[in-house]
């Protein structure tokens, strides 16, 4: 692909001017009315070392009001960022709805630079082919208007751009052994370049090559491609606006027609007496494995969800009693807020995740996508059935990396439920556990259990299975879940 670009292509100064003038003011005007549509933009330049990515990005952010674009230079991840899985720290950095970031160079930076440099295992870059595809297709279906760059110059232009700036005192020192070592290796870049630019070059995510051997040409290119890109997503916003039609949210079972939970045996039951006996033990067992994990560097997932009064609070209670806190953190998920909502619905849970050789406990996570926010029709249809998909990619990339994921579904029948709610009530110290909320979730039972079942279904894979926990009997519940816990860790290490 890459040989046939026309690098000769260019652009009079005079005839730059006149179109830049034009360019400048609809790039201003659109950006408003991107950001009053609520239409998020990522915009990412990729190319070799002096290509021009720099000077183009200045330029682009000229006409732009800064307030609403954020700029991050991309460079080799901290030790910080080493310490968890590649594209959480570019989840971290998605604008929220109406604004936009732009990446100079990106996650891409996996199956190019550390490619050719050989930075880390062959499987890595290979296996960041299907995450980074996983990751972009995540964020369009989400809204994001995504424009990818790459910034093409030859060989020969690369040496004279480098050599203008080592005999220039002030630009020296952007030339230095990496530069040097990449411009040594060009053939190598440009062939991984070439692989790059073909696996993730998608429809909803395309590639534009930039011939920027002449500056003007490279900006203008730039600009209008923006520009164009932009004014389809408003045209396409209307015509989503235009045609929304309310359509039930509350559905009936999914293609796979399955009834897990009817299967599930809620008569079991521990006696005081083995709990006392097995607790301590299991306890004492978690706190040897959470040293093990800390100094072999592991990260450990633990995932909570049930209905109301489960018991998902008292199980993480007994999870953590013995641990050392220094080592865990438990992570309650409330409704969403305004910032969070403005944003994918997984890019909160990227923030949480742990670094590596510590352990986070989530009560409740993201399959709130697929279960309440389903059920109350806070997401359409169609984002919710898409959220199968988006959430075994997001765990996979977690598990990938090396990360144990332990997924509890903890399961109680109606009668047990409102035991428990009427015991709440009649407890003065436990009365702020239940809620007029509460009350009316329980109405939805039955929308709840098809629910419950489509996401075991769908969501219960090899790397993050789901273990769903017999809780009418506390003491049968907090144990099975301990042993568990044991059970995913002891063989990772």
């Amino acid at each position: 692909m890459l040989e046939m670009v026309d690098l000769g292509k260019k652009l009079a100064k005079k005839e730059f001017k006149s179109k830049m003038d034009s360019l400048e003011r609809q790039i201003n005007e659109l950006q408003r009315q991107m950001k009053d549509a609520g239409i998020p933009t990522v915009v990412v330049f990729e190319g070799l070392e002096a290509a021009g990515k720099g000077t183009c990005i200045n330029r682009l952010m000229q006409p732009l009001d800064p307030r609403g674009f954020k700029v991050y230079p991309i460079h080799p991840p901290t030790i910080e960022e080493q310490m968890r899985p590649f594209l959480i720290r570019f989840w971290q950095k998605l604008p929220p709805r109406g604004r936009g970031a732009i990446f100079d160079q990106s996650w891409y930076r996996r199956v190019l630079i550390d490619r050719v440099e050989k930075n880390g295992e062959k499987d890595q870059w290979k296996r960041a082919y299907d995450e980074i595809l996983a990751f972009e297709r995540q964020q369009v279906d989400e809204g994001v208007v995504l424009v990818k760059f790459w910034f093409h110059i030859s060989h020969k232009e690369q040496g004279k751009r480098f050599q203008v700036m080592l005999d220039s005192p002030s630009l020296a020192w952007k030339v230095g052994k990496p530069e040097r070592r990449q411009h040594r290796r060009y053939d190598r870049y440009i062939l991984a370049a070439e692989e790059m630019l073909e696996r993730t070059n998608t429809a909803f995510a395309p590639w534009i090559i930039v011939e920027a051997h002449d500056k003007e040409y490279a900006i203008l290119k730039t600009f209008e491609t923006i520009v164009a890109t932009w004014e389809v997503a408003l045209e396409q916003k209307k015509a989503e606006e235009a045609s929304k039609v309310a359509a039930s949210k509350k559905g009936s079972l999914s293609a796979r027609n399955v009834t897990i939970l009817s299967g599930v045996d809620l008569t079991q039951k521990v006696d005081q007496k083995e709990y006392d006996k097995k607790v301590d033990d299991y306890q004492a067992r978690l706190l040897e494995l959470e040293h093990e994990l800390y100094i072999r560097r592991i990260p450990v997932i633990i995932c909570f969800e049930g209905c109301d009064a489960a018991g998902k609070g008292g199980a993480i209670k007994r999870l953590t009693e013995k641990l050392d806190p220094r080592g865990y953190e438990v992570n309650p998920i409330a409704a969403p807020n305004k910032e969070e909502l403005d944003h994918h619905y997984l890019w909160r849970f990227a923030h949480a995740m742990p670094k590596a050789g510590h352990i986070t406990i989530f009560d409740r996570t993201w399959y709130g996508r697929v279960l309440v926010e389903r059920i109350e029709g806070f997401c359409s249809k169609t984002a919710w059935q898409r959220a199968f998909q988006e959430i075994n990619e997001f765990e996979n990339h977690l598990a990938s990396f090396g990360s144990v994921i332990v997924k509890f579904w903890l399961q109680i029948d109606q009668d047990e439920q409102l035991k428990r709610f009427k015991d709440r009530e009649r407890t003065p110290w436990k009365q702020w556990k239940i809620t007029e909320e509460d009350w009316r979730n329980r109405e939805k039972w039955p929308q709840y259990e098809v629910a419950i079942n489509d996401m075991l279904a769908n969501c219960s894979t090899s790397f993050a299975p789901f273990t769903i926990i017999e809780a009418n009997d506390k003491l049968h519940a907090r144990l099975k879940i301990l042993k568990t816990v044991i059970d995913a860790i002891e063989p990772r290490l």
